[in-house]
Protein backbone atom coordinates (compact mmCIF):
# COMPACT_ATOMS: atom_id res chain seq x y z
CA UNK A 1 0.00 0.00 0.00
CA UNK A 2 0.98 3.51 -0.96
CA UNK A 3 0.53 5.89 1.63
CA UNK A 4 1.73 8.64 -0.34
CA UNK A 5 -2.04 8.11 -1.71
CA UNK A 6 -3.74 7.35 1.64
CA UNK A 7 -5.01 10.46 3.53
CA UNK A 8 -6.42 10.44 7.42
CA UNK A 9 -9.10 11.75 8.98
CA UNK A 10 -9.11 12.52 12.66
CA UNK A 11 -12.23 13.35 14.59
CA UNK A 12 -12.57 14.88 18.39
CA UNK A 13 -16.00 13.31 19.32
CA UNK A 14 -17.56 13.48 22.69
CA UNK A 15 -16.00 10.30 24.21
CA UNK A 16 -14.07 9.34 21.81
CA UNK A 17 -10.74 10.65 19.53
CA UNK A 18 -11.28 8.05 16.64
CA UNK A 19 -8.47 8.42 13.58
CA UNK A 20 -9.86 6.70 10.32
CA UNK A 21 -6.99 6.28 7.18
CA UNK A 22 -8.63 5.36 3.63
CA UNK A 23 -6.86 4.08 0.51
CA UNK A 24 -6.89 6.34 -2.82
CA UNK A 25 -9.81 4.45 -3.43
CA UNK A 26 -11.22 5.87 -0.50
CA UNK A 27 -11.51 2.66 1.68
CA UNK A 28 -11.06 2.32 5.26
CA UNK A 29 -7.86 0.42 5.43
CA UNK A 30 -7.26 1.53 9.31
CA UNK A 31 -8.17 3.23 12.62
CA UNK A 32 -7.46 3.97 15.96
CA UNK A 33 -9.40 5.37 18.82
CA UNK A 34 -8.60 7.35 22.55
CA UNK A 35 -11.56 7.29 24.95
CA UNK A 36 -12.16 10.28 26.77
CA UNK A 37 -14.77 12.02 28.84
CA UNK A 38 -15.81 16.02 29.31
CA UNK A 39 -15.38 17.08 32.64
CA UNK A 40 -17.79 19.58 35.05
CA UNK A 41 -15.74 22.28 36.60
CA UNK A 42 -16.82 25.14 37.98
CA UNK A 43 -20.18 24.70 36.48
CA UNK A 44 -18.59 24.70 33.07
CA UNK A 45 -18.27 21.09 30.75
CA UNK A 46 -14.38 21.47 29.53
CA UNK A 47 -11.89 19.30 28.13
CA UNK A 48 -8.00 20.21 29.07
CA UNK A 49 -5.83 21.18 26.41
CA UNK A 50 -3.24 18.19 27.70
CA UNK A 51 -6.42 15.61 27.68
CA UNK A 52 -6.78 16.62 23.63
CA UNK A 53 -2.95 15.85 23.13
CA UNK A 54 -3.04 12.86 25.08
CA UNK A 55 -5.76 11.70 23.49
CA UNK A 56 -4.73 12.75 19.78
CA UNK A 57 -1.32 11.01 20.25
CA UNK A 58 -2.67 7.55 22.03
CA UNK A 59 -5.90 7.78 19.02
CA UNK A 60 -2.95 7.73 15.93
CA UNK A 61 -0.60 5.41 18.03
CA UNK A 62 -3.42 2.84 17.93
CA UNK A 63 -3.99 3.38 14.45
CA UNK A 64 -0.22 3.14 13.32
CA UNK A 65 -0.31 -0.29 15.60
CA UNK A 66 -3.53 -1.54 13.91
CA UNK A 67 -1.52 -0.46 10.36
CA UNK A 68 1.20 -2.61 11.01
CA UNK A 69 3.85 -0.18 9.44
CA UNK A 70 5.28 2.81 10.65
CA UNK A 71 4.32 6.14 8.97
CA UNK A 72 6.11 8.79 7.33
CA UNK A 73 4.04 10.39 4.79
CA UNK A 74 0.42 10.94 4.18
CA UNK A 75 -1.52 12.41 0.96
CA UNK A 76 -3.35 14.63 3.17
CA UNK A 77 -4.66 14.99 6.61
CA UNK A 78 -8.13 16.82 7.97
CA UNK A 79 -8.83 17.26 11.33
CA UNK A 80 -12.68 17.63 12.55
CA UNK A 81 -14.17 17.42 16.44
CA UNK A 82 -17.45 18.70 18.08
CA UNK A 83 -18.99 21.97 16.80
CA UNK A 84 -19.12 25.52 18.72
CA UNK A 85 -17.74 26.20 22.19
CA UNK A 86 -15.16 28.48 23.27
CA UNK A 87 -11.34 29.07 23.04
CA UNK A 88 -10.11 32.33 23.36
CA UNK A 89 -6.41 32.93 22.70
CA UNK A 90 -4.04 36.04 23.17
CA UNK A 91 -1.72 37.27 20.38
CA UNK A 92 0.80 34.94 21.53
CA UNK A 93 -1.48 31.95 21.44
CA UNK A 94 -1.81 31.87 25.30
CA UNK A 95 -4.84 30.46 26.33
CA UNK A 96 -7.06 32.84 27.95
CA UNK A 97 -9.95 30.69 29.87
CA UNK A 98 -10.97 26.92 29.94
CA UNK A 99 -12.36 25.30 26.81
CA UNK A 100 -15.90 25.52 27.42
CA UNK A 101 -17.55 23.26 24.77
CA UNK A 102 -21.14 23.16 23.07
CA UNK A 103 -22.89 21.05 26.29
CA UNK A 104 -22.75 24.35 28.06
CA UNK A 105 -25.99 25.95 28.23
CA UNK A 106 -24.38 29.42 29.95
CA UNK A 107 -25.04 31.78 27.08
CA UNK A 108 -29.17 32.79 27.59
CA UNK A 109 -28.75 36.28 27.87
CA UNK A 110 -26.35 36.72 24.89
CA UNK A 111 -27.97 34.09 22.29
CA UNK A 112 -31.26 35.78 23.29
CA UNK A 113 -30.01 39.54 22.43
CA UNK A 114 -27.97 38.18 19.31
CA UNK A 115 -30.55 36.76 17.53
CA UNK A 116 -33.04 39.78 18.30
CA UNK A 117 -30.13 42.23 16.90
CA UNK A 118 -29.10 39.84 13.79
CA UNK A 119 -32.59 38.09 12.86
CA UNK A 120 -30.72 34.92 13.14
CA UNK A 121 -31.03 32.32 15.55
CA UNK A 122 -27.71 32.31 17.86
CA UNK A 123 -27.81 29.15 20.05
CA UNK A 124 -26.30 29.12 23.17
CA UNK A 125 -23.95 26.60 22.07
CA UNK A 126 -22.35 28.69 18.85
CA UNK A 127 -18.39 30.53 20.10
CA UNK A 128 -20.06 34.20 19.06
CA UNK A 129 -22.88 33.70 22.19
CA UNK A 130 -19.82 32.58 24.65
CA UNK A 131 -18.04 35.34 23.10
CA UNK A 132 -20.39 37.80 23.74
CA UNK A 133 -22.04 36.51 27.05
CA UNK A 134 -18.07 36.55 28.38
CA UNK A 135 -18.47 40.32 27.77
CA UNK A 136 -21.39 40.24 29.74
CA UNK A 137 -20.01 38.84 31.93
CA UNK A 138 -17.42 41.81 32.21
CA UNK A 139 -14.74 38.81 31.89
CA UNK A 140 -11.31 39.89 32.59
CA UNK A 141 -9.83 37.65 29.79
CA UNK A 142 -11.74 39.93 26.79
CA UNK A 143 -9.62 42.48 26.75
CA UNK A 144 -6.38 40.21 25.77
CA UNK A 145 -8.37 38.39 23.04
CA UNK A 146 -6.38 37.86 19.62
CA UNK A 147 -7.53 34.95 18.02
CA UNK A 148 -11.26 32.83 18.98
CA UNK A 149 -11.81 29.50 17.38
CA UNK A 150 -13.26 25.73 18.33
CA UNK A 151 -11.10 23.04 19.22
CA UNK A 152 -10.77 21.91 15.46
CA UNK A 153 -9.57 25.33 14.76
CA UNK A 154 -7.22 24.96 17.61
CA UNK A 155 -5.70 21.62 16.90
CA UNK A 156 -5.38 22.88 12.82
CA UNK A 157 -3.48 25.75 14.13
CA UNK A 158 -1.27 24.03 16.27
CA UNK A 159 -0.65 21.42 13.29
CA UNK A 160 0.26 23.64 10.96
CA UNK A 161 0.12 26.97 11.85
CA UNK A 162 -2.63 28.30 9.93
CA UNK A 163 -5.75 29.99 11.97
CA UNK A 164 -7.95 29.08 9.32
CA UNK A 165 -11.53 26.81 9.23
CA UNK A 166 -13.83 25.08 6.97
CA UNK A 167 -17.06 26.84 6.03
CA UNK A 168 -18.93 24.19 7.91
CA UNK A 169 -17.01 24.84 11.13
CA UNK A 170 -17.32 28.45 10.48
CA UNK A 171 -20.92 28.15 10.36
CA UNK A 172 -21.42 27.26 14.19
CA UNK A 173 -18.91 29.93 15.13
CA UNK A 174 -21.05 32.73 13.64
CA UNK A 175 -23.63 33.40 10.73
CA UNK A 176 -22.21 32.42 7.34
CA UNK A 177 -23.38 34.34 4.04
CA UNK A 178 -23.75 31.75 1.33
CA UNK A 179 -23.67 33.59 -1.58
CA UNK A 180 -20.37 35.14 -0.58
CA UNK A 181 -18.93 32.41 1.26
CA UNK A 182 -18.00 33.98 4.82
CA UNK A 183 -18.98 34.90 7.88
CA UNK A 184 -22.02 37.33 7.15
CA UNK A 185 -20.84 40.87 6.48
CA UNK A 186 -23.83 42.38 7.80
CA UNK A 187 -23.69 40.63 11.13
CA UNK A 188 -20.05 41.53 11.60
CA UNK A 189 -20.60 45.12 11.54
CA UNK A 190 -23.61 44.69 13.84
CA UNK A 191 -21.07 43.22 16.51
CA UNK A 192 -18.53 45.76 16.23
CA UNK A 193 -21.14 48.57 16.64
CA UNK A 194 -22.77 46.66 19.78
CA UNK A 195 -19.39 45.63 21.29
CA UNK A 196 -16.76 47.60 19.54
CA UNK A 197 -14.98 44.11 18.46
CA UNK A 198 -13.80 43.32 15.10
CA UNK A 199 -14.40 39.73 14.71
CA UNK A 200 -12.66 39.89 11.38
CA UNK A 201 -9.25 40.14 13.32
CA UNK A 202 -10.06 37.34 15.58
CA UNK A 203 -12.25 34.88 13.88
CA UNK A 204 -10.22 32.08 11.74
CA UNK A 205 -10.23 32.40 8.19
CA UNK A 206 -13.10 30.44 6.15
CA UNK A 207 -12.07 27.85 3.55
CA UNK A 208 -14.21 26.05 1.23
CA UNK A 209 -13.89 22.26 0.80
CA UNK A 210 -11.13 21.64 -1.80
CA UNK A 211 -8.63 24.28 -0.32
CA UNK A 212 -5.27 23.58 0.96
CA UNK A 213 -5.76 24.60 4.49
CA UNK A 214 -1.49 24.65 5.15
CA UNK A 215 1.12 21.44 5.79
CA UNK A 216 1.81 19.61 8.63
CA UNK A 217 4.86 21.58 10.57
CA UNK A 218 7.90 19.95 12.27
CA UNK A 219 5.92 21.23 15.76
CA UNK A 220 2.74 19.92 14.05
CA UNK A 221 4.60 16.30 13.21
CA UNK A 222 5.88 15.53 16.72
CA UNK A 223 2.94 16.61 18.65
CA UNK A 224 1.11 14.37 16.50
CA UNK A 225 3.38 11.59 16.57
CA UNK A 226 5.97 11.53 19.15
CA UNK A 227 8.05 8.75 18.08
CA UNK A 228 9.55 10.66 15.25
CA UNK A 229 8.26 8.92 12.64
CA UNK A 230 6.07 11.19 10.91
CA UNK A 231 7.25 14.24 8.90
CA UNK A 232 6.70 17.37 8.30
CA UNK A 233 4.87 18.52 4.71
CA UNK A 234 2.05 16.90 4.44
CA UNK A 235 -0.63 19.26 3.27
CA UNK A 236 -4.60 19.71 5.03
CA UNK A 237 -7.90 20.22 4.38
CA UNK A 238 -9.74 22.39 6.29
CA UNK A 239 -11.16 21.31 9.27
CA UNK A 240 -14.45 20.74 9.57
CA UNK A 241 -16.82 20.20 12.25
CA UNK A 242 -19.03 16.82 12.85
CA UNK A 243 -22.01 17.99 10.97
CA UNK A 244 -19.86 18.75 8.22
CA UNK A 245 -18.38 15.54 8.49
CA UNK A 246 -21.70 13.55 9.22
CA UNK A 247 -22.86 14.95 5.47
CA UNK A 248 -20.38 14.49 3.43
CA UNK A 249 -19.50 9.93 5.03
CA UNK A 250 -23.62 10.21 4.40
CA UNK A 251 -23.16 12.11 1.00
CA UNK A 252 -26.09 14.24 2.32
CA UNK A 253 -24.81 17.13 0.69
CA UNK A 254 -27.33 18.11 -1.95
CA UNK A 255 -30.55 19.42 -1.57
CA UNK A 256 -33.20 17.49 0.26
CA UNK A 257 -31.27 15.01 1.35
CA UNK A 258 -30.43 14.91 5.42
CA UNK A 259 -28.85 13.10 8.01
CA UNK A 260 -29.01 12.46 11.77
CA UNK A 261 -26.02 11.65 13.49
CA UNK A 262 -26.50 10.16 17.19
CA UNK A 263 -24.06 9.73 19.63
CA UNK A 264 -23.24 11.51 22.79
CA UNK A 265 -25.45 13.86 21.33
CA UNK A 266 -27.88 13.90 18.12
CA UNK A 267 -28.72 16.23 15.37
CA UNK A 268 -30.46 16.25 12.01
CA UNK A 269 -29.12 18.32 9.25
CA UNK A 270 -31.24 18.66 5.69
CA UNK A 271 -29.70 20.47 3.20
CA UNK A 272 -32.39 23.05 2.32
CA UNK A 273 -33.52 24.31 -1.27
CA UNK A 274 -35.51 27.21 0.17
CA UNK A 275 -34.84 30.12 2.77
CA UNK A 276 -36.23 29.31 6.54
CA UNK A 277 -37.68 31.21 9.28
CA UNK A 278 -36.52 32.25 12.48
CA UNK A 279 -36.69 29.73 15.22
CA UNK A 280 -35.02 28.91 18.48
CA UNK A 281 -34.88 25.41 17.80
CA UNK A 282 -33.22 25.22 14.49
CA UNK A 283 -29.73 26.21 13.62
CA UNK A 284 -28.53 27.53 10.10
CA UNK A 285 -25.22 26.06 9.37
CA UNK A 286 -23.80 24.95 5.66
CA UNK A 287 -22.14 22.45 4.21
CA UNK A 288 -18.73 21.75 3.70
CA UNK A 289 -18.63 23.61 0.51
CA UNK A 290 -21.35 26.51 2.07
CA UNK A 291 -24.81 25.15 1.09
CA UNK A 292 -27.08 26.68 3.90
CA UNK A 293 -28.25 23.41 5.98
CA UNK A 294 -31.07 23.37 8.53
CA UNK A 295 -29.69 21.20 11.63
CA UNK A 296 -31.67 20.04 14.52
CA UNK A 297 -29.18 20.27 17.71
CA UNK A 298 -29.61 17.95 20.84
CA UNK A 299 -27.45 17.70 23.66
CA UNK A 300 -28.21 14.38 25.05
CA UNK A 301 -28.67 11.31 23.17
CA UNK A 302 -26.89 7.99 24.42
CA UNK A 303 -25.14 8.81 27.54
CA UNK A 304 -27.90 7.95 29.62
CA UNK A 305 -28.45 4.69 27.99
CA UNK A 306 -24.57 4.21 28.30
CA UNK A 307 -25.04 5.05 31.89
CA UNK A 308 -28.35 2.09 32.36
CA UNK A 309 -26.48 -0.34 30.33
CA UNK A 310 -23.86 -0.46 32.72
CA UNK A 311 -25.80 -0.58 35.43
CA UNK A 312 -27.19 -3.43 33.94
CA UNK A 313 -23.47 -5.27 33.31
CA UNK A 314 -22.96 -4.69 36.78
CA UNK A 315 -25.69 -6.51 37.91
CA UNK A 316 -24.84 -9.50 35.91
CA UNK A 317 -21.31 -8.64 36.95
CA UNK A 318 -22.38 -9.25 40.98
CA UNK A 319 -24.03 -12.95 40.06
CA UNK A 320 -20.88 -14.25 38.72
CA UNK A 321 -21.32 -13.89 35.20
CA UNK A 322 -18.45 -11.99 32.85
CA UNK A 323 -20.53 -9.73 30.79
CA UNK A 324 -19.12 -7.99 27.28
CA UNK A 325 -20.60 -4.89 26.84
CA UNK A 326 -20.34 -4.87 23.71
CA UNK A 327 -22.28 -7.86 23.39
CA UNK A 328 -24.50 -6.58 26.22
CA UNK A 329 -25.45 -3.37 24.42
CA UNK A 330 -26.64 -5.67 20.88
CA UNK A 331 -28.62 -7.99 22.80
CA UNK A 332 -30.82 -5.13 24.77
CA UNK A 333 -31.17 -3.06 21.86
CA UNK A 334 -32.30 -5.69 19.81
CA UNK A 335 -34.25 -6.51 22.94
CA UNK A 336 -35.84 -3.09 22.64
CA UNK A 337 -37.78 -4.21 19.45
CA UNK A 338 -39.82 -6.59 21.41
CA UNK A 339 -41.64 -3.97 23.34
CA UNK A 340 -44.71 -2.20 22.97
CA UNK A 341 -44.70 0.59 20.33
CA UNK A 342 -46.03 3.39 22.30
CA UNK A 343 -43.37 1.89 25.63
CA UNK A 344 -45.95 0.75 27.87
CA UNK A 345 -46.38 3.74 29.60
CA UNK A 346 -42.84 4.00 30.73
CA UNK A 347 -41.20 7.55 30.45
CA UNK A 348 -37.65 8.67 30.50
CA UNK A 349 -35.73 11.87 30.24
CA UNK A 350 -32.43 11.59 29.39
CA UNK A 351 -30.56 15.16 29.70
CA UNK A 352 -27.75 14.78 31.49
CA UNK A 353 -27.13 18.59 30.68
CA UNK A 354 -29.37 21.44 29.58
CA UNK A 355 -31.51 20.96 26.22
CA UNK A 356 -31.93 24.21 24.33
CA UNK A 357 -34.87 22.48 22.21
CA UNK A 358 -37.20 22.37 25.51
CA UNK A 359 -35.33 25.63 26.73
CA UNK A 360 -34.16 23.27 29.68
CA UNK A 361 -30.84 25.29 31.26
CA UNK A 362 -29.87 21.82 33.45
CA UNK A 363 -30.65 18.82 32.95
CA UNK A 364 -31.63 15.63 35.17
CA UNK A 365 -31.97 12.16 33.92
CA UNK A 366 -35.24 11.05 34.51
CA UNK A 367 -37.02 7.61 34.71
CA UNK A 368 -40.69 7.47 35.50
CA UNK A 369 -43.87 5.67 35.20
CA UNK A 370 -47.25 4.87 35.99
CA UNK A 371 -48.77 2.41 38.63
CA UNK A 372 -50.20 0.29 35.59
CA UNK A 373 -47.30 0.42 33.20
CA UNK A 374 -45.70 -2.67 31.75
CA UNK A 375 -42.06 -2.76 33.31
CA UNK A 376 -40.26 -5.11 30.87
CA UNK A 377 -37.03 -5.10 30.15
CA UNK A 378 -37.90 -4.69 26.39
CA UNK A 379 -39.98 -1.66 27.33
CA UNK A 380 -37.58 -0.57 29.26
CA UNK A 381 -34.88 -0.47 26.85
CA UNK A 382 -37.36 0.84 24.03
CA UNK A 383 -38.31 3.70 26.43
CA UNK A 384 -34.64 4.96 26.53
CA UNK A 385 -33.88 4.58 22.80
CA UNK A 386 -37.26 6.30 22.23
CA UNK A 387 -36.27 9.10 24.44
CA UNK A 388 -32.74 9.60 22.33
CA UNK A 389 -35.01 10.47 20.30
CA UNK A 390 -37.81 12.64 21.05
CA UNK A 391 -36.16 15.70 21.47
CA UNK A 392 -35.09 15.88 18.13
CA UNK A 393 -38.62 15.04 16.45
CA UNK A 394 -39.62 17.96 18.20
CA UNK A 395 -37.38 19.59 16.12
CA UNK A 396 -38.07 18.03 13.09
CA UNK A 397 -41.38 18.63 13.40
CA UNK A 398 -40.74 22.52 12.63
CA UNK A 399 -39.01 21.57 9.74
CA UNK A 400 -41.53 19.46 8.03
CA UNK A 401 -44.35 20.90 9.34
CA UNK A 402 -44.19 24.50 9.86
CA UNK A 403 -41.03 25.45 7.18
CA UNK A 404 -41.98 22.45 4.84
CA UNK A 405 -39.00 21.50 4.48
CA UNK A 406 -38.38 18.33 2.11
CA UNK A 407 -36.38 15.10 2.54
CA UNK A 408 -35.98 12.71 -0.31
CA UNK A 409 -32.98 11.06 1.52
CA UNK A 410 -32.09 10.22 4.99
CA UNK A 411 -29.41 8.87 6.52
CA UNK A 412 -28.54 7.51 10.09
CA UNK A 413 -24.71 7.08 11.84
CA UNK A 414 -23.17 6.90 15.17
CA UNK A 415 -23.26 4.98 18.09
CA UNK A 416 -27.18 4.53 18.30
CA UNK A 417 -27.18 2.39 14.85
CA UNK A 418 -24.23 0.47 15.09
CA UNK A 419 -26.89 -2.39 16.05
CA UNK A 420 -27.88 -2.95 12.31
CA UNK A 421 -31.94 -2.13 12.27
CA UNK A 422 -32.60 -1.27 15.63
CA UNK A 423 -31.61 2.29 15.40
CA UNK A 424 -32.99 2.93 12.05
CA UNK A 425 -36.39 0.94 12.92
CA UNK A 426 -36.68 3.57 15.78
CA UNK A 427 -35.39 6.60 14.22
CA UNK A 428 -38.20 5.85 11.42
CA UNK A 429 -40.71 5.84 13.70
CA UNK A 430 -39.70 8.89 14.83
CA UNK A 431 -39.79 10.69 11.53
CA UNK A 432 -42.00 8.28 10.00
CA UNK A 433 -40.13 7.89 6.52
CA UNK A 434 -37.60 5.62 5.55
CA UNK A 435 -33.99 5.61 7.23
CA UNK A 436 -31.16 4.08 5.13
CA UNK A 437 -27.49 3.24 6.95
CA UNK A 438 -24.38 2.55 4.59
CA UNK A 439 -22.06 -0.15 5.19
CA UNK A 440 -19.44 2.67 6.46
CA UNK A 441 -22.11 4.68 8.46
CA UNK A 442 -19.95 2.87 11.65
CA UNK A 443 -16.41 5.09 10.58
CA UNK A 444 -18.58 8.34 10.85
CA UNK A 445 -17.03 11.51 10.95
CA UNK A 446 -13.04 10.52 10.56
CA UNK A 447 -14.38 8.82 7.78
CA UNK A 448 -15.89 11.59 6.20
CA UNK A 449 -13.14 14.15 7.44
CA UNK A 450 -10.55 11.72 5.62
CA UNK A 451 -12.83 12.23 2.50
CA UNK A 452 -12.51 15.54 2.49
CA UNK A 453 -9.10 15.48 2.53
CA UNK A 454 -9.14 12.97 -0.22
CA UNK A 455 -11.49 15.54 -2.44
CA UNK A 456 -8.87 17.94 -2.09
CA UNK A 457 -6.33 15.68 -3.91
CA UNK A 458 -8.59 13.70 -6.14
CA UNK A 459 -11.16 15.62 -7.33
CA UNK A 460 -11.38 17.04 -11.22
CA UNK A 461 -11.51 20.23 -12.37
CA UNK A 462 -14.00 22.60 -11.17
CA UNK A 463 -15.43 18.86 -10.01
CA UNK A 464 -18.01 20.04 -6.86
CA UNK A 465 -18.33 18.10 -3.52
CA UNK A 466 -21.73 16.16 -4.33
CA UNK A 467 -20.54 15.12 -8.14
CA UNK A 468 -17.10 13.93 -6.44
CA UNK A 469 -19.08 11.96 -4.10
CA UNK A 470 -21.34 10.46 -5.93
CA UNK A 471 -18.71 9.68 -8.45
CA UNK A 472 -15.61 8.92 -6.88
CA UNK A 473 -17.11 7.12 -3.90
CA UNK A 474 -20.75 6.12 -3.22
CA UNK A 475 -21.52 5.49 -6.68
CA UNK A 476 -21.22 1.27 -5.47
CA UNK A 477 -22.02 1.63 -1.86
CA UNK A 478 -23.73 -0.51 -0.05
CA UNK A 479 -27.04 0.48 2.31
CA UNK A 480 -29.85 -0.92 3.97
CA UNK A 481 -33.04 0.96 4.43
CA UNK A 482 -35.64 0.38 6.95
CA UNK A 483 -39.23 1.91 7.02
CA UNK A 484 -41.47 1.46 10.64
CA UNK A 485 -44.79 -0.11 10.01
CA UNK A 486 -47.80 1.81 10.78
CA UNK A 487 -48.17 0.77 14.49
CA UNK A 488 -44.68 1.46 14.91
CA UNK A 489 -45.16 5.76 13.49
CA UNK A 490 -48.54 5.57 16.00
CA UNK A 491 -46.50 4.28 18.73
CA UNK A 492 -44.17 6.97 18.55
CA UNK A 493 -46.48 9.76 18.19
CA UNK A 494 -48.47 8.26 21.26
CA UNK A 495 -45.10 7.94 23.38
CA UNK A 496 -43.87 12.06 22.26
CA UNK A 497 -46.88 13.17 22.84
CA UNK A 498 -46.70 11.97 26.67
CA UNK A 499 -43.44 13.02 26.29
CA UNK A 500 -44.19 17.08 26.16
CA UNK A 501 -47.29 16.33 28.90
CA UNK A 502 -44.45 15.28 30.92
CA UNK A 503 -41.80 17.86 30.23
CA UNK A 504 -42.68 19.95 33.37
CA UNK A 505 -41.60 17.04 35.38
CA UNK A 506 -37.97 17.36 34.40
CA UNK A 507 -38.11 21.05 34.66
CA UNK A 508 -39.33 20.39 38.32
CA UNK A 509 -36.55 17.99 38.43
CA UNK A 510 -33.88 20.76 37.98
CA UNK A 511 -35.05 23.20 40.29
CA UNK A 512 -36.04 20.54 43.37
CA UNK A 513 -32.99 17.72 42.86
Amino acid sequence: MDLAHCTLGIEFGSTRIKAVLIDGARTPVAQGSHEWENQLVDGIWTYSMDAVWAGVQDAYADLVRNLGTPIETLGAIGISAMMHGYLPFDKDWNQLAEFRTWRNTITGEAAEKLTALFGFNIPQRWSIAHLYQAMLNGEEHVARIAHLTTLAGYVHRSLTGVHAVGIGEASGIFPIDSEALDYDAAMVRKFRELTGCDLRAILPQVLLAGDGAGTLTEDGARLLDPSGALKPGIPFCPCEGDAGTGMVATNSVRPRTGNVSAGTSDFAMVVADHALGVHREIDMVTTPDGAPVAMVHCNNCTSDINAWVGLIAESCELMGLSVDRGELFTRLFEKALEGDADCGGLMSFNYISGEGVTDLDEGRPLFSRTPDARLTLANFMRTHLSSALATLKVGMDILTGEEDVAIDKLYGHGGYFKTPGVGQRLLSAAVGAPVSVMETAGEGGPYGMALLAAYMLQRGDGECLADWLDRAVFADAVSTTVMADADEVAGFDAFLARYKRALPLEKLATEVI
